[in-house]
C-alpha cells in the first residue's frame, strides 16, 4: 500500500482523514508531517496543514511471532489479575473493526465485564497496555486488537446503524449533529460508515477525551 497525503485545517484533521481513506488506525502507519499549516486572522492568510501517512508492513513470520507475544502477553495478565478466561486469535474479517489488523485476539469467559469497563474504558486501557508491553519487545509500535466476548462487533454494528440513522436526519433537516464523545477508533466507525454518502460529510471536533464527530450536510 503507497503513501497518501492529506490536508486539514489541523494536522490531526489531516491524519484522521488520511486514516479514513486507508481504512487503517494510527498504529498502522508512519506519520510525517510536511506542513504545520496556519490558522490565520479571520479566516484570512489560513493555510492547511499537510501530511504523508505510510502504511507499515511486515512479514507473515513477523506477524506470526508478534500474534504469540501478543497472546502471551494478555495471558499474563489475566493471571495477574486472576481471571479465568481463555485467549483465541481471529482474523481482521471476523474482528470487523477500524482498528482490527493481522493481529487480533479475542477474550472468551464467564462474566469479564470488568475487562470491558462503561463504554469500554477498561477494556481500551488493556489493549493500550498490550500494544506498549508487546512495542517494547519488538522496539516498534504494533497494531494489536483486543475484544471480550464480541464487544467490540457489537458496539461498532451499534455505532454504524447510528450513524446511518443521524446522516438521514441530517439530509431530511438540513442541520447538522453532534455525538456524544468518543475514543478514536469509535469516531473513525462514524468516518468509515458516512464516507461515501453523497448528502452528509463528517468532521471530527474538540480535543483530547471530549473529541466527537460532527454530522453535516454536503456542499453541494
Amino acid at each position: 500500500m503507497e503513501s497518501l497525503e492529506s490536508s486539514g485545517k489541523t494536522v490531526e484533521e489531516a491524519i484522521d482523514l488520511a486514516l479514513q481513506q486507508l481504512g487503517l488506525s494510527i498504529d498502522d502507519v508512519e506519520v510525517t508531517v510536511l506542513k504545520k499549516g496556519k490558522p490565520g486572522f479571520l479566516g484570512l492568510g489560513a493555510e492547511e496543514a499537510t501530511v504523508r501517512v505510510t502504511p507499515l508492513q511486515s512479514t507473515q513470520q513477523e506477524e506470526d511471532e508478534v500474534a504469540v507475544l501478543a497472546k502471551k502477553t494478555v495471558e499474563e495478565l489475566l493471571r495477574l489479575m486472576k481471571l479465568e478466561a481463555e485467549v483465541e486469535p481471529i482474523s481482521p474479517l471476523q474482528a470487523s473493526s477500524p482498528e482490527a489488523k493481522s493481529i487480533a485476539l479475542e477474550i472468551k469467559g464467564q462474566d469479564l465485564g470488568i475487562l470491558i469497563g462503561r463504554r469500554g474504558e477498561t477494556l481500551a486501557a488493556l489493549q493500550y497496555v498490550v500494544r506498549l508491553i508487546v512495542a517494547r519487545h519488538q522496539k516498534a509500535k504494533v497494531p494489536v486488537a483486543i475484544d471480550v466476548e464480541g464487544y467490540k462487533q457489537r458496539r461498532y454494528h451499534v455505532l454504524r446503524d447510528l450513524a446511518l440513522r443521524l446522516a438521514q436526519k441530517v439530509k431530511t433537516t438540513g442541520r447538522s449533529t453532534t455525538l456524544e464523545p468518543m475514543p478514536a477508533d469509535e469516531r473513525r466507525v462514524i468516518h468509515l460508515a458516512l464516507s461515501v454518502n453523497p448528502d452528509v460529510t463528517t468532521q471530527s471536533i474538540g480535543d483530547g477525551e471530549v473529541r466527537k464527530v460532527a454530522i453535516l450536510p454536503r456542499r453541494r
